[in-house]
């Protein structure tokens, strides 16, 4: 709680219609940030102040309002720029260094009147909120049919969309008052050309504009209103960042939690529009179509694969919260048919049925806060939570969905990350697949946001890629280039291995194993340089009990025990793509020199007794079917 004497009081007497919340006779020293309402709000909202700073900025909030009031601006040196871009990482604090910076704009009589422009009708209520606790009354109700913020605000909270509808509302308020226009989440100004340009309209008057982001990239080339792009080396223009904090001087700092990706490959059979059966073991080098419709079918709700990585990350959340008591996990999907159908196996799993959040309503926003005071296990969301929305107690994530831009998965692996304490890492259930381990990889790489396409840049957007594909001349069959048109025929998950710190620890396992479980079972509370101690001493139990079981299975025929179950875990395939083509199309090669068919013959015999596409689109394993085919027929 703030003290009587440190809330702001408003200023009735103001001419321009809004209150000034300070009062100048209580600061005597221009250059002080500590002796104003918002020195006493915790360097990131709610109260997780970090060990023992609850009354102080964190280091990197006072190093940017440092830069900020360091540079010139069109009221000279000491007011600071028209246009500031701060990026910091998820969890930092953004919302505190905002509120910090507002407050002294309105001591130093900058500013009159406040503006804050967030993603979603949820984000404006806790701007709002958060706000409140340093004195500064902001209208999250606000509405396009008022002309102006009531008297007792100083000034208001609204949506992106708000603007983008009628600009005009907008615009007068800025010309109304002298204006701190804070722009949370910037690079959503760029969602719509429309959105853009009402944009620049509202605001292009505003006093200062403070832009705000947690990801300051997009995955497209739209530009984002009132940032600076600048030609880099290469003559690509991309954005000019005034001030960052990534996340790796975030986690040494330890403002936010280092993060553990467990990583689940499996095998998947799928049927496609054509009729054609498809199998492939996901994780394997294969053709991006093919990646694809496997890591579709592995989240269908119906097969085996995420019902059996949902039961171990239910594992691993049990184990952290013997740690973290109110521990929370959170799994996001791609739709809302899948989200429902992914609380109802969670529900079955725990006993308990999950918090769903299925769009951006009032309602689901109240799901949202409810279960964030709350002690429940898990949420289940599609995708109001990739960003800004705060829930600290989140551990534990299941990466369900289709998405695989940079900027969703930054943001919402960005949900996980929030520190309250130390010794809090955060655990991340991903599917094998390339661009999710790629981005997972680079989760410590700066971006900025770029106007042109970079030659060399190979990001792979998976809807992109299927839409692009199925643009394309015959190059595969309409069965796989077609989105949501395959069937899912079944899919069995495996535990790959975990990816800390941008190494890979542990080998292959059946869910439900002790070889799984000596990852799922990793204690909920350690330092970043304890977890990596931690998984090596786990991977060589692992090593132990896969030799232990590997014995056992090689005496059980001896005993006259069963076979193996089904889930055995598949032999590794050591050769990629490329050298699999390579070596296939020499084998058909001999064999037609033998027989005296024509190559494509003998290409169209091996589909017919094999199964799968051409070779271009083949997977490993239906490559290697029809190589050990035709080798025992060029032997004989």
């Amino acid at each position: 709680m703030l003290d009587d004497d440190l809330i702001i009081a408003p200023d009735h007497t103001s001419d321009r219609g809004t209150a000034n919340p300070h009062d100048d006779a209580s600061h005597e020293h221009e250059g002080h940030f500590g002796s104003f309402a918002a020195e006493h709000l915790s360097p990131t909202y709610p109260q997780r102040a970090p060990w023992g700073t609850a009354q102080r900025l964190r280091a990197w909030q006072a190093e940017a309002l440092d830069v900020y009031f360091g540079c010139d601006g069109p009221d000279g040196v000491g007011k600071g720029p028209r246009d500031f871009l701060a990026a910091a990482t998820p969890g930092a604090g953004k919302t505190t260094f905002a509120l910090r910076l507002a407050s002294e704009l309105f001591r130093r009589g900058v500013v009159d009147r406040i503006v804050v422009v967030a993603p979603t009708e949820h984000l404006k209520t806790q701007w709002a909120d958060a706000a409140g606790r340093v004195g500064i009354r902001l209208d999250p109700a606000f509405s396009n049919r008022h002309v102006a913020p009531s008297r007792q605000y100083h000034g208001v909270a609204v949506t992106y969309a708000q603007v983008a509808v009628n600009a005009a509302v907008h615009e007068r308020m800025t010309l109304d008052a002298r204006t701190l226009v804070i722009l949370d989440e910037v690079h959503h100004g760029g969602d719509a050309l429309s959105w853009g340009d009402a944009l620049r309209q509202a605001y292009r008057r505003a006093t200062r504009r403070l832009l705000l982001s947690g990801t300051p990239f997009r995955s497209d080339t739209a530009p984002i209103p009132f940032v600076e792009y600048h030609p880099d080396a290469k003559g690509i223009r991309v954005s000019r960042t005034d001030y960052a904090y990534g996340y790796r001087r975030a986690l040494e700092d330890g403002v936010v939690r280092p993060v553990m990706f467990l990583v689940y490959a499996g095998q998947m059979r799928w049927r496609t529009k054509a009729g054609e059966e498809m199998e492939a073991h996901l994780g394997q080098d294969n053709t991006k179509d093919i990646t694809s419709q496997a890591w579709r079918t592995a989240l269908d709700p119906n097969g085996e694969w995420i019902p059996a990585v949902l039961r171990s990350a239910d594992r691993r959340l049990t184990e952290v919260r013997q740690h973290i008591p109110d521990a929370g996990g959170l799994v996001i999907a791609t739709d809302q048919t899948a989200a429902r159908a992914y609380a109802a196996i969670l529900a079955d799993v725990t006993g308990e049925q999950p918090t769903v959040v299925l769009s951006d309503e009032a309602e689901a926003s109240a799901r949202i806060e409810q279960f964030s005071q709350s002690t429940s296990r898990w949420m289940v969301a599609v995708r109001m939570v990739s960003e800004g929305v705060d829930v600290p107690r989140l551990a534990v994530g299941v990466y369900a969905t289709s998405a695989a831009t940079p900027l969703f998965f930054a943001q919402a692996i960005g949900r996980f990350v929030r520190a309250r304490r130390r010794g809090e890492t955060a655990s991340i259930f991903l599917p094998n697949v390339p661009i999710l381990l790629a981005l997972a990889g680079e989760l410590e790489r700066q971006r900025d946001h770029a106007l042109d396409r970079d030659s060399d840049d190979d990001q792979w957007n998976a809807e992109e890629d299927m839409m692009d594909a199925a643009e394309r001349e015959e190059k595969a069959s309409d069965g796989l280039t077609e989105e949501f048109t395959f069937q899912a025929l079944g899919s069995h998950a495996h535990f790959d291995r975990v990816v800390f710190d941008g190494k890979d620890f542990g080998q292959l396992a059946i869910p439900g194993t002790p070889e799984e479980e000596e990852f799922l079972g990793i204690p909920g509370l350690l330092e970043p340089d304890q977890v990596h101690e931690v998984l090596m001493s786990r991977v060589s139990r692992q090593s132990r009990h896969r030799t232990a079981r590997e014995a056992r299975e090689s005496a059980a025929p001896a005993e006259g025990a069963t076979a193996a179950p089904e889930s055995t875990l598949p032999q590794p395939l050591h050769r990629s793509l490329k050298e699999q083509r390579q070596l296939l199309n020499s084998l058909v090669g001999l064999y037609a020199r033998q027989t005296g068919e024509a190559h494509g013959l003998v290409h169209a015999e091996l589909r017919r007794l094999c199964g799968g596409p051409a070779v271009s689109h083949a997977t490993v394993a239906q490559l290697q079917a029809r190589i050990d085919l035709l080798r025992r027929r060029v032997h004989s």
